[in-house]
């Protein structure tokens, strides 16, 4: 008879366990910062974080910058997506940056420059993440190339090749590209009304999209073929060689899918008329980089990634009502990236979690 697993056994619980402690020792390291920062308003700064949006006594205020969060949310669960997708299949996507980038120049040239409309931008936006991982899985699958370092080489490559073609939509007094509200109105993602209910015109399809993604990934990893050779890939590359699978497609398929999930989470934001695209940036966006964030902290499941992305948007968002008289609005950043960091340590947690659980049973064996 099969023993029955405890409560602390689940693995749910124990990602969560584990991600809940990453966020406690994240918030109190950025508390130490701010106390030797300035020791007085160390506690109201750490809270001001914390509340975000609730900063504002004003409730139909409050709403519109709840909204403008979960704008932002949307493309980072879908490099969070990206990077966990291929994680499964043992493979770790630190492209997903590069294929964002990729994905917002091109949607947005094909917005600015060729007037298409939405749904032809969000495909070829999705079309061009693909491409640049699938550079990526070629020269992993038969060359072996270690995927870190092309996707590394391929952000780089992408952010000036995106700076380049958009300078030819960009606005002539400044260096961002032109507004998509008064040049092509039809390349905005529609909103179906969702965004009179939190009185933001940011709000749109892109945020229930990707949590429909999130949810079709979890069904496609744990309820199909296609996501048991995955997993299996992920783990043993070469039993999964043996037992029949064709370890070389996967490698690449699974890139190329994660590809087109960072791409589609660039045209999620800059479809949405949020924000413009600036032709003199020198570094490559972080949401590429939050997603391994947020992917890790939400227990590689795609359902707890759902939630840990809104976290990790909502302490970045936080940092802007600090004083910045006091404290550098930097604050904010520095605390993610103290998650990020401790993020490392997720499986580490569930490991000494299932150790401790481990030894009290020989114990409890012992004793009885």
């Amino acid at each position: 008879m099969k023993e029955k697993k405890s409560f602390w056994e689940h693995s749910g619980v124990q990602s969560v366990t584990a991600s809940l402690l990453c966020i406690l020792l994240g918030l109190l390291i950025g508390f130490i910062v701010l106390l030797i920062i300035n020791p007085g308003g160390a506690f109201n700064a750490i809270i001001t974080i914390l509340k975000n949006f609730w900063n504002y006594e004003n409730p139909k205020k409050a709403a519109s910058y709840f909204g403008n969060t979960l704008v932002k949310t949307a493309p980072l669960l879908m490099c969070a997506l990206s990077i966990q997708f291929c994680y499964k299949a043992g493979l770790f996507n630190i492209g997903a940056a590069g294929q964002y980038v990729a994905g917002a120049g091109v949607t947005l040239y094909a917005a600015l420059a060729w007037k298409l409309p939405w749904y032809l931008c969000l495909i070829l936006a999705m079309a061009a993440g693909a491409f640049f991982a699938c550079i990526v899985g070629l020269l992993k699958a038969y060359r072996n190339v270690n995927e870190v370092i092309s996707g590394i080489m391929l952000n780089w490559i992408g952010l000036y090749l995106v700076n380049m073609t958009l300078s030819t939509v960009k606005d002539s007094t400044s260096p961002y590209t032109l507004k998509l509200n008064s040049v092509n109105k039809k390349a905005l993602l529609p909103a179906f009304r969702l965004g009179e209910v939190l009185s933001n015109k940011y709000i749109t399809i892109a945020i229930p999209l990707a949590v429909i993604a999130a949810i079709v990934i979890w069904i496609v990893l744990n309820k199909t073929v296609f996501g048991y050779e995955i997993r299996a890939t992920g783990l043993n590359m070469e039993a999964a060689r043996y037992s029949g699978m064709k370890e070389k497609r996967n490698v690449i398929l699974t890139l190329v899918i994660g590809g087109a999930l960072a791409g589609a989470g660039a045209a999620f934001l800059y479809l949405s008329g949020y924000e413009e695209w600036s032709v003199t940036q020198s570094s490559v966006p972080a949401m590429g980089f939050n997603g391994i964030a947020a992917t890790f902290l939400g227990g590689l499941d795609p359902i707890g990634t759902i939630f840990s992305s809104y976290f990790i948007q909502h302490i970045t968002s936080g940092g802007a009502y600090l004083d910045k008289m006091i404290y550098p609005s930097q604050i904010s950043d520095l605390i993610s990236s103290i998650i990020i960091y401790l993020c490392s340590f997720v499986l580490f947690f569930k490991y000494l979690m299932n150790n401790r659980i481990r030894a009290k049973k020989e114990k409890g064996g012992k004793q009885s």
